[in-house]
């Protein structure tokens, strides 16, 4: 393998590590908060890249595509939210990951609908490329996985330099306590659930420039996403973003290695990493409800 091949792979592996952070960090602070399988937040995935085709369609700007795929995406998920997933907070982790596959499927055909079946591209926003150790490297990779190292930064502090995110963490560790300390636990559920929404629109309309946008991009990335919040540890942000180096790596070093490796190896990783530590790198022991 030659050097400028394997910086490639690797690069490419940081990018799309960083999309795998965004989408699965909603999942993780949903599960640890809520007790709740979002899989609906692939839906908010797709959106977020169809709204990014769309706006930018009309006005020529990505980032503006950006800022309202997210900005209408926080709508619907608020939304829904709302009208359906509240009522399912109090239940068994299975009744919310039945509701929300349904709330996924339903949002895939209103997408085929008015979308249509053909994928859609979009244009790279950052053009021209950065030289590293010799090779070229595409701007927009590098742009990516800045984003992603600020984004994790950023939900670091918000979760431990805010009263807001400080409520949040007790509550994935004691939601009982922290509504006997009288904090609206239920509103903190519904400011967690959207902010999990906006990351994964974040994730689609990052990752659109990379594939071409279709119903079904949700679905095709669901296996590794959840592949990241099982090998990191449910609920742990640290565990979601260093889970997402090792998936990202594994799958772009297994392709330039033998193409069947790019989805094989990341299942024997996880086989692996759970065999040793069954709740995975930085999970603990979950607190009943």
């Amino acid at each position: 393998m030659s050097t400028q091949l394997l910086i490639s792979a690797i690069i490419l592996g940081l990018s799309m590590s960083g999309i795998y952070f965004l989408l699965t960090v909603g999942l993780s602070l949903c599960y640890g908060l809520m007790r709740m399988i979002s899989l609906d937040q692939f839906l908010y995935y797709a959106l977020g890249a169809y709204m990014v085709y769309t706006i930018k369609t009309l006005t020529g700007s990505y980032w503006l595509g950006m800022g309202g795929g997210i900005i209408i995406t926080l709508i619907v998920a608020f939304i829904i939210e709302r009208l359906i997933n509240k009522r399912v907070y109090s239940k068994p982790v299975m009744f919310s990951m039945i509701l929300t596959f349904g709330v996924n499927l339903m949002g895939v055909g209103l997408i085929k609908y008015i979308w249509g079946l053909t994928p859609k591209p979009v244009a790279s926003p950052i053009g021209g490329s950065l030289n590293i150790f010799g090779t070229g490297v595409p701007a927009y990779r590098i742009f990516v996985i800045c984003l992603a190292v600020v984004v994790y930064f950023a939900v670091q502090l918000f979760l431990n330099k805010t009263i807001v995110g400080t409520a949040i963490r007790a509550g994935i560790d004691d939601a009982e306590k922290v509504e006997a300390l009288g904090i609206n636990i239920k509103r903190l559920f519904t400011l967690t659930f959207i902010i999990a929404a906006a990351l994964s629109a974040l994730a689609g309309a990052i990752h659109a420039p990379f594939v071409m946008v279709s119903p079904e991009m949700g679905m095709s990335i669901t296996a590794f996403a959840f592949m990241v919040v099982i090998i990191g540890g449910l609920g742990s942000i640290k565990g979601t973003m260093v889970s997402a180096l090792i998936v990202g790596q594994v799958v772009s070093l297994g392709a330039v290695i033998w193409a069947p490796l790019a989805e094989m190896a990341p299942f024997l990783v996880m086989m692996i990493i759970l065999l040793i530590k069954p709740t995975g790198l930085y999970g603990s022991k979950l607190a009943s409800r």
